[in-house]
């Protein structure tokens, strides 16, 4: 097989001046070619290394590219990278592979560790130091000489101010800031990663207070650090709340957000928007602890309040509490100095007012009495007056009661006497009718008596366990029968059975009939 013929690559710039990139023509290369080339087949592995002979003479030098990290793997100490570029809209117009090898990779992590305070991880956007690589066997990649960490830094800034100017522009900024302080804080919702070193210095002080019943913590934990941080985050605040509310059918008086201090790279997983805009709009104050005095995260700006660290969160519901019971101590002796005021002329105001009522009393009583002593003697002479007509009317009408009452009693006995005739005409009557009917019972209960059926000729049949037998369908060929007689019995077997037909039983009980 022919190989083409490659003398044209070798006249190529080693150092790459003269060449142009975006005016780059592919047909000045291949068209004084082209007519060789047309009728010849090329093995692939020679193909692809006359593109490495390109891409290694052409793109030798290095060049500083920026690109977001869409995933990163090691393997013995290399570093594997898919790099990528986005447009506004989020959507990846290129990507390509990196590699950055293991003689440079602790020197260049390092450093990028060193200056960020975080550790180098996919979704990150990095100005990387390149130069352009092709195998005939692993395809092109780019081999990563070194990572600037200040561009990464200014990235992370910059994507922080966007973050802040979106909240503000969508009222979410101050939205929290603008709930009122709560008056008591009986139970707080406290969100962290579990078993950190900062909840443990949050509970220290929580823990006693909620021994004295003061307050109640309920808590909730989450991953604060990796790409998934945001979204626990927000799935711990949104099942707190339903929770809570569930149990307590109300909301908690306070939410609390807490982690201790960390790399500026830790912290930054925090910077998220979607976690900020649901802490700005919870209806209860967010009280958020994290880090030292020297971080600061997009939290804090949303934030009903914002503390240094998880301790001084806590130190804040102490002092709030705090504050709360002096001022209602503060009221207390407010209201009982208050009080003891009022009782004090009270009792004076009483004092005057009982002397004033007194002498008002006793000239009332003197009055009274004199009015009572002339109405009492004009009620006596009426009520003499009264009696004597009540006494008079009594007596007219006991005598008119006595006269009804003779002339009632008079029918009355004349209605029971007839009513006592009558009854006993009926009865009569009736013993008269219940004796008929007795002897006519007397008649069908002799008529029917077993022992004059029998002496009619009628027989009784028995099986062998001395039940009565009044069908032959109870009985089979070979049965021993009893057959009692009004002047015995006989035992006998069954020679045959003969089942009248359905209408011949029906004309004997017509017969019958």
């Amino acid at each position: 097989m022919p190989k083409p013929d490659l003398s044209r690559l070798d006249s190529l710039p080693s150092d790459g001046s003269g060449f142009d990139a975006e005016n780059f023509d592919s047909d000045e290369l291949i068209d004084p070619v082209a007519d060789e080339l047309e009728n010849t087949v090329l093995r692939l592995s020679d193909y692809l290394a006359a593109i490495e002979l390109v891409v290694k003479e052409t793109f030798q030098h290095s060049v500083w590219v920026k690109a977001e990290i869409r995933n990163l793997s090691s393997k013995n100490g290399h570093y594997y990278f898919e790099l990528a570029e986005k447009d506004d809209d989020g959507k990846v117009i290129a990507s390509c592979r990196g590699n950055l090898w293991r003689f440079k990779a602790a020197r260049v992590l390092g450093k990028f560790e060193r200056v960020t305070g975080m550790q180098l991880e996919r979704d990150v956007t990095v100005l990387l130091n390149v130069t352009a690589t092709f195998h005939p066997l692993y395809g092109f990649s780019l081999a990563i000489n070194d990572i600037d960490p200040s561009y990464t830094l200014g990235d992370l800034a910059r994507q922080y101010a966007a973050m802040l100017e979106r909240l503000s522009a969508e009222g979410l900024l101050n939205l929290n800031k603008q709930v009122p302080d709560p008056f008591d804080i009986e139970h707080v919702l406290v969100i962290a990663p579990e078993k950190a070193a900062g909840l443990g210095d949050f509970r220290a002080d929580a823990d006693r207070l909620q021994h004295t019943g003061a307050c109640h913590f309920h808590y909730h934990y989450a991953t604060f650090q990796g790409n998934h941080a945001p979204k626990e985050i927000r799935h711990a605040i949104t099942k707190g709340i339903l929770t809570f509310k569930k149990e307590y059918d109300r909301l908690p008086d306070v939410m609390v957000i807490i982690r201790g201090g960390g790399a500026v790279g830790d912290l930054a997983y925090l910077n998220d928007y979607e976690l900020a805009a649901l802490v700005a709009e919870q209806p209860i104050p967010v009280w958020v602890g994290i880090g030292h005095e020297r971080d600061n995260v997009i939290l804090d700006e949303v934030a009903h309040t914002s503390f240094d660290t998880p301790s001084k969160v806590i130190a804040g519901i102490t002092n709030h509490l705090a504050s709360l019971m002096q001022r209602t101590q503060d009221f207390a002796d407010t209201i009982w100095h208050a009080s003891q005021q009022q009782v004090t002329q009270a009792a004076m105001a009483t004092e005057r007012q009982f002397t004033a009522i007194q002498n008002t009393s006793s000239y009332n009583l003197q009055r009274w009495q004199h009015l009572s002593d002339s109405h009492f003697n004009t009620i006596k002479q009426h009520a003499k007056f009264e009696l004597r007509q009540a006494s008079m009317t009594s007596n007219t009408n006991m005598k008119q009661i006595q006269q009804l009452s003779y002339n009632h009693l008079s029918r009355a006995s004349s209605a029971i006497d007839t009513r006592y005739q009558t009854i006993k005409e009926s009865s009569y009557q009736r013993l008269s009718d219940a004796a008929k009917q007795v002897r006519y019972y007397q008649q069908v209960v002799l008529i029917q008596n077993p022992a004059r059926l029998l002496d009619q000729g009628y027989a009784f049949v028995q099986n062998s366990e001395d039940k009565y037998l009044n069908s032959v369908s109870s009985i089979e060929k070979g049965d021993f029968v009893k057959v009692s007689m009004s002047d015995g019995e006989v035992k006998a077997v069954v020679y045959d059975v003969n089942k009248h037909s359905t209408a011949d039983t029906d004309s004997i009980e017509a017969d019958q009939s």
